[in-house]
């Protein structure tokens, strides 16, 4: 993991938040801040995911973990962007899952 350096001018206003009870510590206030950052830009969220899975590091369902939707959903974004699969045989537990929500498509 990268150190993160937090530009002085933000450091009494960290402070003052965990000071004031907001925050434990400033890991909290960077992780609050990630998380709100992308619920504000969900975008950022499919980027990271997509970025992941192309150079293979998280599969497929891991991929659309992240980027918060199913694989059939995410397949579609990859598709959509022109980002081709590569197609493996996949884990026994992703083959499931996509049987799974393919099955709930057709009821």
């Amino acid at each position: 993991m990268n150190t993160v350096a937090i530009p002085v001018a933000y450091h009494d206003e960290i402070d003052a938040l965990i000071k004031s009870g907001h925050y434990s510590n400033t890991d909290d206030f960077i992780k609050d801040a990630i998380r709100s950052l992308f619920e504000y830009k969900p975008v950022m969220k499919i980027d990271a995911a997509i970025e992941l899975y192309k150079e293979g590091k998280v599969s497929l369902g891991k991929a659309a973990e992240i980027a918060g939707m199913n694989t059939i959903q995410f397949k579609e974004v990859l598709g959509n962007r022109g980002i081709i699969r590569e197609i493996g045989s996949g884990s026994v537990k992703e083959l499931e899952d996509n049987v799974s929500q393919l099955e709930k498509l057709i009821k």
